[in-house]
C-alpha cells in the first residue's frame, strides 16, 4: 500500500472518532490559505476555522497561547521559527506515513527539529522589480545584493520586518551566512539607507512593487513570479552574490484540543494532490511531495546558486532572538 492509500485509510479510520473542526494558523498567501482550508474541509467534511498571518506572528502567537492553546495545525511560512517552536516545546512529534513521498530536504527539517515539524515546501529568496518604475526613473537594472545599496535606489526598496516575517528573517540570516556576520550587518545598514518600507509581510514588498507603489521588493523569488503572472510588470531576480532558501514548514501545535483532526490535516498536506493545486492559486513554491505537480514558472532551485543554508542554527531560538535583537539595536534604529 503507497503512502497516500495508507494516509487515506489513516483518515477514513479517524474520521469517526475524530472532531468535528480544525483550527489552522495559516503563513502562506491568503488565496492558498483559503485554498487549503475549502479543500480540507470537502475531503474531510471537518470545518475549518483559519486565520492567515505570517510566520513570525504565529510563531509568537504559539508563545502567547502556550498555556492555553488555541490552535492545533500551524501550516506554512519559513522554517525556521518553525524550529524554534519545536525547540521551546510548542509543536507536537509526529512521524506520518506520508514521508516516503517526500524530497530528502523536507525529511532533514523533520529531523532536525526532532520530528516536531516537516517541510511542505521550498523556496529561494531574491527580488523582484517593476520595470516600469525602473525605466520611469532611469534606473540600471539590479543584478546582485549589492546594488541594491548604490544611492540611486534610495527610496525605491521595501523588505518586510525580521521580527513579524520569516521572509525578511531569512534575508538576515542569509546575510549573515553568504558574507559573515560583520561584513553582513555592514550591508543590511547600506541596504537601510534606501528602504521606504518595512513591512509586516514578507510578501507585501512585491505586491507594492506590482502596484507602482515601490520599485523594488525582497522577497522569495516564488512571490516575484506570482506577480508577474498574475499580470504585473514585475522581474524577477535570483542575486548574482548566491542567495538562501526556505524549506516553509507544517507542525502541530502543542495541547491542541483537536489532535485526530490535526493528523488528519498533516496527512492530507503531505498528499500530492493537495500541494499539487497550489499553482493553481498562483503560489509557485517547490512542492515537498516528490509527485505534485509543478508550475513551469516555478522557479527552479537547480538553477540558482543557493548557500549551504544552516536551518538548524538560524532556527534555534537563541541564535534567531540574538541576531533580532542585533537588528533591532544596530540596523532598524538608524536614520534614513
Amino acid at each position: 500500500m503507497g503512502g497516500a492509500a495508507v494516509a487515506l485509510t489513516m483518515m477514513a479510520g479517524v474520521s469517526g472518532a475524530s472532531a468535528d473542526s480544525l483550527t489552522l494558523y495559516c503563513a502562506a498567501d491568503e488565496a492558498w490559505c483559503q485554498q487549503i482550508k475549502t479543500g480540507f474541509e470537502e475531503k474531510t467534511g471537518i470545518t475549518v476555522d483559519m486565520t492567515r498571518k505570517s510566520s513570525g506572528e504565529t510563531y509568537a502567537q504559539l508563545r502567547a497561547e502556550a498555556g492555553n492553546p488555541k490552535g492545533d495545525v500551524w501550516w506554512g511560512g519559513t522554517g525556521d521559527p518553525h524550529l524554534q517552536a519545536a525547540e521551546e516545546g510548542l509543536t507536537e512529534e509526529y512521524v506520518s506515513p506520508m514521508r516516503g513521498e517526500l524530497h530528502d530536504w523536507a525529511i532533514s527539517q523533520a529531523e532536525a527539529a526532532g520530528n516536531k515539524t516537516i517541510g511542505v515546501y521550498s523556496g529561494a529568496l531574491g527580488f523582484g522589480y517593476n520595470k516600469d518604475l525602473l525605466a520611469k526613473n532611469n534606473l540600471p537594472e539590479p543584478k546582485c545584493w549589492a546594488d541594491l545599496t548604490k544611492p540611486e535606489y534610495k527610496g525605491q526598496i521595501q523588505m518586510a520586518n525580521p521580527n513579524s516575517s520569516g521572509t525578511a528573517y531569512t534575508m538576515l540570516a542569509t546575510m549573515v551566512q553568504l558574507m559573515g556576520e560583520d561584513k553582513g550587518f555592514e550591508y543590511l545598514k547600506a541596504l537601510h539607507a534606501n528602504i521606504n518600507q518595512y513591512t509586516k509581510s514578507g510578501s507585501a514588498p512585491i505586491k507594492a512593487a506590482g502596484l507602482g507603489e515601490t520599485t523594488i521588493g525582497i522577497v522569495f523569488m516564488h512571490d516575484a513570479v506570482a506577480q508577474s503572472a498574475a499580470g504585473f510588470p514585475i522581474v524577477t531576480v535570483a542575486p548574482c552574490e548566491g542567495t538562501g532558501y526556505e524549506i516553509g514548514s507544517m507542525s502541530l501545535i502543542k495541547g491542541a484540543r483537536n489532535p485526530e483532526a490535526a493528523k488528519q490535516f498533516y496527512d492530507w498536506a503531505l498528499t500530492a494532490d493537495m500541494q499539487g493545486k497550489a499553482k493553481d492559486v498562483k503560489s509557485f513554491q517547490l512542492p515537498s511531495n516528490k509527485t505534485a505537480a509543478v508550475s513551469e514558472l516555478t522557479p527552479d532551485l537547480s538553477t540558482i546558486k543557493l548557500i549551504d543554508y544552516d536551518f538548524k542554527k538560524y532556527g534555534s531560538s537563541d541564535e534567531r532572538k540574538r541576531l533580532l535583537s542585533k537588528w533591532d539595536t544596530e540596523v532598524s534604529t538608524l536614520p534614513q
